[in-house]
């Protein structure tokens, strides 16, 4: 059995400043592993306070999508716990080539000797650590951006983070059978990179997966009341939509 756990629910930068949702980020418990997915501002508070608290120290490791600070804000501090300050070498860390050594770096160098393994992203590659599998796909994002499709547990668990849609998207992640998506805006804006209500409809159709769940919700997705709105998707596709809430856990 798998665990996703969303520790935040929170997308855009109103909503993380002012804690509308907690910006945390999700974790992933799977294949002998425990993850953290982009772990935002407050991912350390939220994991010591979840029920079942989860233990920081236990932890195998991180997948960091992109540098934006709500998705990357803890992630040294979530290494250098797991790892004890280096005491305790161990750990893996995936992310992309920006995060490592762009001008907007976000991964502090001296943290990267303390762990067993670090892995660069690329499109469409496929990484394997012991049980767990799972393939990358470059997105539409104002930073260097992943996507992450997990085969896991006989299942494809796919996370299609922040992006602008654009058809490429519904062949990266075909065949899934949970689809986890960051739906920033209830409509879409020009010049705006982040996936709208209407682009759920569009990927749900050329995927169809049997579960779809949306997080990362900006200012007015909330106002637009996101379990209203997944509810409606749902007798609209004939496919279960569940708006994810924070600290919501999902089995699979």
């Amino acid at each position: 059995m798998g665990l996703i756990k969303f520790l935040g629910t929170a997308g855009a930068r109103f909503v993380v400043a002012k804690q509308l949702r907690s910006s945390a980020g999700t974790y992933i418990e799977t294949s002998g592993k425990r993850l953290i997915l982009d772990p935002g501002p407050g991912t350390l508070v939220r994991m010591a306070r979840s029920r079942p608290k989860i233990d920081v120290m236990k932890l195998d490791g991180i997948i960091l999508t992109h540098i934006h600070l709500d998705h990357s804000t803890d992630a040294n501090v979530i290494m250098d716990a797991f790892t004890q300050g280096g005491l305790s070498r161990g750990g893996v860390l995936f992310t992309t080539n920006e995060a490592l050594h762009g001008n907007n770096r976000v991964i502090l160098p001296y943290l990267i000797n303390f762990l067993d393994r670090v892995d660069t992203f690329s499109h469409k590659e496929e990484f394997v650590w012991d049980k767990l599998r799972f393939q990358t796909f470059l997105h539409k994002h104002t930073a260097e951006t992943y996507g992450v499709k997990f085969f896991v547990e006989g299942k494809t668990i796919s996370f299609i983070v922040d992006t602008l849609f654009f058809d490429d998207l519904i062949d990266y992640y075909k065949d899934s059978d949970i689809v986890v998506m960051n739906v920033v805006r209830f409509t879409p804006m020009k010049n705006v990179m982040h996936l709208s209500l209407e682009d759920v409809e569009k990927i749900a159709d050329g995927i169809k997966p049997k579960k779809i769940i949306m997080t990362h919700f900006g200012m007015t997705m909330l106002r637009s009341k996101p379990f209203e709105l997944a509810q409606k998707l749902s007798d609209k596709l004939g496919i279960e939509v569940i708006a994810a809430g924070d600290g919501m856990s999902i089995e699979f």
